[in-house]
């Protein structure tokens, strides 16, 4: 019950077989938890028959409908606090994560770090086999999050992202309030602003081979004004108080999530 791997998915029957037992073959103490938003593929499916060769470390929570990334996180982590784990993943199914450098993300976390990101944009990290259109929209992101809320990380788009317990435990994340790239970096900006470490692990991020992305324009407005949205909080509120958990709430499987609309 130490180290969780959350993996949300839609749509993804070609890759969460592969993916899952390529996290148990590392044999490091990762359980796994998909949290699926009814495909209609059967990903579920796939993932309850393997439950039996798992017992006990592998998971599932079905979700009604396509809800989007950011509440399958915050439901997710939700599950993790309760259920007790130290050290919460979060991770995508079509291995453009390489399930290789969840050891070095806890290894981050483990050696002081709060938050540990896998970065494409510290030395040693990169992207491969990206269009280059995704690489300028993803780079231009993580310059205008950096000039605009000054968030001291070079890759604050990232999915793949380690958290010590202690940090989602002090996060209100009913106040957490999106779903694509703005969700991953208000999760960032919401440490760093309570006071947490924040280490970028350099990772190789590579597109995926199977499955359909799910970006769309939507996702890229929604970051482009939530990103605004986090400068007006910082500077006529006071978004510390906000996002600070005060006092544990009883468990709510979803936060409150006012940008949940999707495509």
């Amino acid at each position: 019950m130490k180290k969780v791997v959350i993996i949300p998915t839609y749509n993804e029957k070609e890759n969460i077989s592969t993916i899952i037992t390529a996290i148990f073959l590392l044999r490091q103490g990762f359980h796994v938890l998909v949290i699926d938003d009814s495909s209609p593929d059967g990903t579920a499916n796939i993932v309850r028959e393997m439950q039996a060769s798992y017992p006990g470390e592998l998971f599932l929570e079905e979700r009604h409908g396509k809800q989007g990334l950011g509440t399958a996180y915050i439901y997710g982590f939700n599950w993790a606090l309760e259920k007790g784990y130290e050290y919460i993943f979060e991770m995508d199914a079509d291995f453009s994560h390489n399930p290789a450098d969840l050891e070095r993300l806890y290894d981050a976390c483990r050696r002081g770090a709060d938050v540990a990101v896998g970065s494409r944009y510290v030395k040693g990290g990169g992207n491969v086999n990206w269009p280059k259109d995704r690489v300028i929209l993803s780079k231009g992101a993580s310059y205008y999050t950096q000039l605009i809320i000054g968030l001291p990380v070079k890759d604050p788009t990232a999915g793949f992202v380690c958290y010590r317990r202690a940090v989602l435990d002090a996060i209100n994340l009913d106040e957490i309030n999106f779903v694509g790239y703005a969700f991953q970096i208000e999760m960032k900006f919401a440490a760093w602003k309570l006071g947490f470490r924040i280490k970028e692990v350099p990772i190789i991020f590579r597109d995926r081979s199977y499955g359909t992305s799910k970006m769309n324009k939507g996702i890229v407005k929604e970051g482009i004004i939530g990103v605004l949205y986090l400068r007006w909080l910082s500077w006529f509120k006071d978004y510390h108080k906000r996002v600070k958990k005060v006092s544990p709430p009883a468990y709510s499987p979803v936060g409150k999530n006012v940008f949940a609309k999707t495509d």
